[in-house]
C-alpha cells in the first residue's frame, strides 16, 4: 500500500540524521581538533545574505519589535506577515496569494525568510525564484504543479510496536579467527522488569556504530530492527566527573518492555508522486531526475490521502510556497496560478516584486508589479518603505556581528552614510572586503581609511552609470544618441 511505501522512506531520512548525529558526538568525544574543524566549515557555510535572519521579531501581540531576531524596522509589513504567519500556523488559511512589493533592498526576502523560520521544520517551506521555471527540462505548468506538491504536507500517523529500555549489560561473542561477530546477547530493563535479548550481526553492527553501551536508553523497532539511542540514564550521571554538554539525560522507561507507540511521518504531496511514479521508489528523490509526473498518478495519490483523512491515518499540512522576482513569471503562469489557488488542497503562495507599472510578461499590455489585474485582486499586498539611517545603521551592525568583523565607530558611521548615498546591499557587501583590506595592514578592526580603500575599488550603481555616460562612446552598441543631449541630461539626473 501507499502508506507502507512512505514510512520507509521517512524512516530512513530520520535514520541517516540520526547516524549524522551520534558520529558527530563520538566525534566530539574523541578528538577536539576534529570538531574544531567541523565548527568552522558550518560558521562558513551559514554567512549568507540573510543567514543573521532568525524570525520576524514580533512579541505575543504580533507587535514588531525595533530590533529583534536579526528583522530591523518595516514594522507595519513584519506585523502583517506575522498575522498570515499565525493563521498559517493554526492551520485557519490555505489557498491564499500574498504579495510582499517594494523598493529594492527593502527587505522583503528577508520578510520571507523569516517566516521560513518562525514556521519552523514541520510545516513545508519551498522557495522558488520565477526564472527558475523556465530553465527546467518540463513544461512551465508542470514545474509550478510540483512546487505547489512540494508545498503540502502530509502528516501520516501509524502505530509501531518498540522495546524501549535502559542497557544493563551487553555480552557480544568475538570469533577467535577474526571474523564479524555474528551473535551476542543484550539485557534490558525498565522501573517495572528486566529481559535478555538475543542479537544478530545487524544488530551488532548498529550497537558499534552508535557506541551504545551499559546505562543507554534505546529503543528498537520490532519490524525493521532498528535501534534509536535516545540518551544516558539519569542513575548514571555520576559515574564520570565531566560530561559534554551534547551528553543528554532521560529517565528510566517506566511499565512493559514492549509498548505500542504512534509514529508521525511528515512528507509532501510531491514527494508521494515522485515514490508513485518511479520503479526505483523514494531512491528517485536523491536521484534528482524526477521529471514529469502524469495526472493520473496525482488523482490517484489525491484520493488515498483524502481516504487516509476520512480515517483519521493522516492528516493535510497546508505550507508556504514562496515565489521571488515574480514578474518575471509570464502570462501563461499567471493563468496557471489563478486556477491552482482555488484549488482544495493549495497551499498559502507568498510572492516578492520590486517593479513597478510594467509590461506582463508574454503581452504588450502595462499592470502594476507586472501581474494581471485579476491575479492582484486575488492578493493580499504587503508594502515595504526604504530604511531610514538609523535603521541601516542598525542593520550594519548585525552583519558586521554575523560576519564576525571589527569595526570602528567611525567607519560605521562612514559605511552607513554610504548606505544612504547609494544602496544598502552595496554597504553591506563592503564589510568583508573591507575587512580583508585591515587583515592586510595587520590591524585588529577595520577603520575609516579601509573603507575609503574599498569605495575607491569597487563602484557602486550610481558612478558606474556615470563612467558609461562620459564615455559611451568608447563602448559598443551604445543606444545613447550621441546628438541626444536631453537624453543624457535625464539620465544623468536618474
Amino acid at each position: 500500500s501507499l502508506l507502507k511505501t512512505v514510512a520507509p522512506f521517512a524512516q530512513g531520512i530520520s535514520a541517516w540524521l540520526w547516524h549524522s548525529r551520534a558520529a558527530q558526538r563520538r566525534m566530539s568525544s574523541t578528538d577536539p581538533k576534529k570538531i574544531a574543524e567541523v565548527r568552522d566549515v558550518h560558521r562558513l557555510e551559514r554567512i549568507g545574505a540573510h543567514s543573521h535572519i532568525r524570525g520576524l521579531g514580533l512579541d505575543d501581540a504580533l507587535d514588531a519589535r525595533m530590533v529583534s531576531q536579526g528583522m530591523v524596522g518595516q514594522n507595519g509589513a513584519r506585523r502583517a506577515a506575522g498575522v498570515i504567519l499565525a493563521m498559517i500556523q493554526e492551520e485557519k488559511i490555505a489557498g491564499r496569494a500574498v504579495l510582499i512589493a517594494g523598493q529594492p533592498g527593502t527587505g522583503k526576502t528577508a520578510i520571507a525568510m523569516g517566516m521560513a523560520k518562525a514556521l519552523g521544520e514541520d510545516t513545508p517551506f519551498t522557495m522558488l525564484a520565477g526564472s527558475e521555471i523556465f530553465s527546467m527540462e518540463m513544461s512551465k505548468t508542470e514545474a509550478l504543479t510540483q512546487a505547489f506538491r512540494r508545498s503540502i504536507g502530509v502528516r501520516i500517523r501509524e502505530e509501531a510496536e518498540i522495546i524501549e529500555g535502559e542497557v544493563v549489560e551487553i555480552e557480544i561473542e568475538r570469533p577467535a579467527n577474526g571474523q564479524v561477530a555474528t551473535f551476542g546477547k543484550m539485557t534490558l530493563k525498565t522501573t517495572e522488569m528486566e529481559t535478555m535479548y538475543d542479537l544478530g550481526q545487524k544488530m551488532i553492527e548498529t550497537i558499534q556504530k552508535e557506541n551504545i553501551q551499559a546505562g543507554d536508553i534505546i529503543t528498537i523497532d520490532k519490524s525493521s530492527g532498528k535501534i534509536s539511542l535516545l540518551g544516558r540514564s539519569f542513575a548514571r550521571s555520576r559515574d564520570y566527573d565531566a560530561m559534554g554538554p551534547q551528553t543528554r539525560f532521560v529517565q528510566c522507561p517506566e511499565g512493559e518492555l514492549q509498548k505500542r507507540k504512534e509514529v508521525v511521518h511528515t512528507v509532501n504531496l510531491h514527494e508521494i508522486d515522485v515514490i508513485n511514479s518511479r520503479q526505483q521508489g523514494f531512491l528517485a528523490l536523491f536521484a534528482g531526475d524526477t521529471g514529469e509526473i502524469k495526472a493520473e498518478v496525482r488523482e490517484q495519490i489525491d484520493a488515498k490521502v483524502a481516504e487516509w483523512r476520512e480515517e483519521g491515518k493522516a492528516d493535510i499540512v497546508p505550507g508556504v510556497l514562496f515565489i521571488d522576482e515574480v514578474h518575471m513569471l509570464d502570462i501563461e503562469c499567471f493563468s496557471f496560478l489563478n486556477r491552482a489557488l482555488e484549488a482544495d488542497s493549495s497551499p498559502i503562495v507568498i510572492m516578492a516584486t520590486n517593479r513597478g507599472i510594467t509590461n506582463i510578461r508574454g503581452t504588450d499590455y502595462k499592470s502594476p508589479h507586472g501581474i494581471p489585474l485579476d491575479l492582484l485582486d486575488r492578493m493580499l499586498i504587503i508594502s515595504t518603505q526604504p530604511y531610514s539611517t538609523r535603521e541601516i545603521r542598525k542593520i550594519l551592525d548585525i552583519r558586521a556581528e554575523e560576519e564576525d568583523v571589527e569595526m570602528t565607530e567611525e567607519a560605521k558611521e562612514l559605511l552607513c552614510k554610504i548606505g544612504t548615498e547609494s544602496t544598502l546591499r552595496y554597504a553591506i557587501h563592503l564589510i568583508t572586503v573591507a575587512n580583508l583590506v585591515a587583515m592586510k595592514r595587520k590591524a585588529q578592526e577595520v577603520d575609516v581609511q579601509d573603507i575609503r580603500k574599498v569605495y575607491s575599488l569597487f563602484v557602486d550603481v550610481k558612478r558606474s552609470t556615470q563612467f558609461l555616460i562620459e564615455y559611451q562612446q568608447e563602448f559598443m552598441f551604445s543606444e545613447i544618441a550621441e546628438a541626444d543631449d536631453e537624453e543624457v541630461k535625464d539620465v544623468e539626473m536618474k
